[in-house]
């Protein structure tokens, strides 16, 4: 009769999850740059202020595009004196009417050279497009620079969000508004609550995963820095009495999943304890547990060692307690000889070693 172990099937907490490493993001992010060439003149805040929106950061030397406006406004001026004066000589018939339509096209070229210089005269201004904090400036008063150098870095920390990736087969699982926990190896013993603002619809094709974003609280703390290496772990479910069984009990045979159960046959001395195999369906896996869904009932009894000597249903077993040593073997489930070895006879070679020496 061959021996097994066996278990019980119990209930458990589980929850469904997935892990997952991310990066803490500002809310806005921006390396300024100027759009043209050109001397800085001014530099008008210091490392790490906070700035509001428009306000002045880069001042560039603009001595020509105010020249280039002076100019443009002059034009204008007398383009209109022209065209008011050219409208009473139609009135008087003093002249012919395309000498008007003329004086009107010329004012509108002459307030397009307007817009145009003061265009470009405010491109010479690098301000500020959002509320925020100034990053560490490297650039000096009077250096030239080129158009696309970086000038400032500015940084929205009023929200963070942390973007995370997650294997593929999570995406019918994750959505919009889904909570997640997040960790931060700077701020060890700190959890912190985010919500799942975005899911992005493309996959990754190389690593076949899906980009997350979550949004924390902007209660979060004043700690937390755009950059933080953070550890995520997403929530799908959880269920408080789900029926768990050891990952050994599990016997997968032409793609699908068995245990077998043991069931009570016969009656007082004639009892007897024999197997049945069950195709069971898995949940979730957790620490050497898993999860059945459906297959089993809580109390029911499965083998999880011993399971290759049970070829057929109805096979009479005897239950191997490994926890207890058996009959004449002291030290049995602890070290000793597994339950059915012949015993050691006298003279015997120990494991691995020679015969003891005759005395």
């Amino acid at each position: 009769m061959p021996g097994v172990e066996v278990t019980k099937v119990q209930t458990q907490r589980l929850q469904d999850d997935a892990q997952s490493v991310g990066t803490l993001r500002s809310r806005q992010s921006v390396t300024l740059r100027p759009e043209v060439a050109g001397r800085i003149v001014q530099i008008a805040v210091s490392d790490g202020a906070r700035v509001r929106r428009g306000q002045l950061l880069v001042q560039m030397d603009d001595t020509l595009q105010k020249a280039e406006l002076s100019q443009a406004q002059a034009q204008l001026s007398i383009a209109r004196a022209n065209l008011k004066r050219n409208e009473e000589l139609v009135a008087q018939a003093f002249v012919a009417q395309r000498v008007l339509d003329e004086s009107r096209a010329a004012l509108q070229v002459a307030e397009a050279q307007v817009s145009l210089a003061q265009a470009r005269l405010a491109r010479m201004r690098v301000v500020a497009p959002f509320d925020g904090t100034v990053g560490l400036i490297n650039i000096n008063l009077g250096e030239y620079v080129k158009d696309g150098a970086d000038l400032i870095n500015l940084e929205d920390t009023s929200q963070l969000t942390v973007d995370f990736r997650l294997p593929e087969r999570y995406q019918s699982l994750v959505a919009a508004g889904q909570s997640v926990q997040v960790q931060l190896d700077a701020l060890p013993g700190q959890n912190f609550q985010a919500r799942i603002q975005a899911v992005d619809p493309l996959l990754d094709a190389n690593g076949r995963s899906v980009a997350v974003r979550a949004v924390l609280p902007s209660t979060a703390g004043k700690d937390l820095r755009p950059g933080m290496f953070a550890r995520v772990n997403t929530v799908f479910s959880v269920n408080e009495a789900a029926l768990v069984v050891p990952e050994e009990a599990i016997v997968p045979q032409a793609g699908k999943q068995f245990v077998i159960k043991l069931r009570k046959e016969g009656e007082g001395d004639g009892a007897k304890l024999v197997t049945q195999r069950t195709e069971v369906r898995i949940g979730v896996r957790r620490a050497g547990q898993v999860e059945i869904t459906d297959g089993v009932a809580v109390g029911d009894t499965v083998v999880v060692a011993g399971q290759q000597r049970l070829q057929q249903d109805g096979t009479a077993v005897r239950v191997v307690d490994m926890s207890r040593p058996e009959a004449g073997q002291p030290g049995a489930g602890k070290g000793g000889p597994p339950a059915g070895a012949p015993a050691a006879k006298p003279g015997d070679a120990p494991a691995g070693g020679k015969p003891p020496a005759a005395g």
